[in-house]
């Protein structure tokens, strides 16, 4: 498929349902805020469906219209497997999507139709090049989305995936109007005690394996007590920037299990890692979730790393 065919669907269509993944980031929230309000630009209906709108991205949703209707069709953003969809909206949407927009390498959601290009460094490159096939205009609001999410899957341009395409694109961001200091701070910059708090727990129980090279950092439930889901968002990059360190491994205590956060330097492919234990994602940074002890996760984790290494 190319962007005009994808264009001609969504304008072919109505009544949109637009998912994102479990724990949502910049990106999904971003990239789906942005296609509903081009869509409703268009005159159609279109609603957001997460899991959780985190309060510190609630500038996304300003000018998006509440609305009311039945289910037309149904879209994927940045969901790179049903799976992720969690497990409240997972049993409602699986198998039904319609759509899948996308920029894993590795893409599970089994839609008829897919516009999945691994060389985005984020979704929101996707849906800036998806508007003028719309006829939709960049303007400030759509520009403040976007660039939230590019911005927040580069690291703010620093990872390996930010492209000279990825530095054109925020350019016309910044020309149509984003205010990338206020985002840049609310993304980056601005953190609550408790947070900090939470970080220096986070090094003291620092694990290094593979002779330095893998450092692993862990939060459990008792750690991140009254911390929402924003406030714990960016760990993962703690352990990659330590000297020396090729494999950062962050693992966070859910209700039911371990979410795990792999994130990579010098070429180390971090998907390949998370593949062996059913996940995925870019080559620099990918997740998976693993379920036993706290233990015995740490030590799968250690001992894969050691053979990875």
């Amino acid at each position: 498929m190319t962007i005009k065919e994808i264009a001609d669907f969504l304008r072919a269509r109505d009544n949109f349902d637009i998912l994102t993944h479990n724990y949502p980031d910049g990106d999904c929230l971003g990239s789906a805020a942005a296609l509903a309000l081009a869509l409703q630009r268009l005159g159609k209906n279109a609603r957001v469906i997460t899991t959780d709108r985190p309060k510190k991205f609630k500038y996304l949703f300003r000018e998006l219209r509440e609305q009311e209707f039945e289910t037309g069709c149904i879209v994927s953003v940045d969901v790179a497997d049903e799976k992720l969809l969690g497990p409240k909206n997972g049993p409602v949407y699986e198998g039904r999507v319609e759509l899948c927009i996308d920029h894993h390498r590795i893409s599970r959601v089994n839609a008829p139709v897919k516009y999945v290009d691994p060389n985005a460094a984020a979704a929101g490159e996707i849906i800036f090049e998806l508007l003028p096939e719309l006829g939709v205009e960049l303007d400030k609001t759509l520009a403040d989305c976007l660039y939230t999410a590019i911005s927040t899957d580069t690291g703010c341009f620093r990872y390996t995936n930010t492209t000279a395409k990825t530095l054109r694109i925020a350019a016309d961001l910044l020309e149509a109007g984003c205010d990338s200091e206020f985002i840049n701070k609310e993304m980056f910059e601005t953190k609550s005690k408790l947070r900090l708090e939470l970080e220096r727990k986070i090094l003291d129980n620092l694990i290094y394996c593979a002779d330095g090279r893998c450092a692993i950092i862990y939060t459990t439930r008792e750690m991140t007590e009254g911390l929402s889901d924003d406030e714990t968002e960016g760990i993962a990059s703690i352990p990659r920037q330590i000297e020396g360190v090729k494999m950062g491994i962050t693992v966070r205590e859910k209700e039911f299990d371990y979410k795990i956060s792999v994130r990579t330097n010098d070429g180390v492919d971090a998907c390949a890692f998370c593949r062996q234990f059913g996940g995925g994602g870019h080559a620099a940074a990918s997740g998976c979730t693993l379920h036993g002890s706290l233990g015995e996760v740490l030590d799968r984790l250690k001992a894969a790393a050691e053979l990875a290494l």
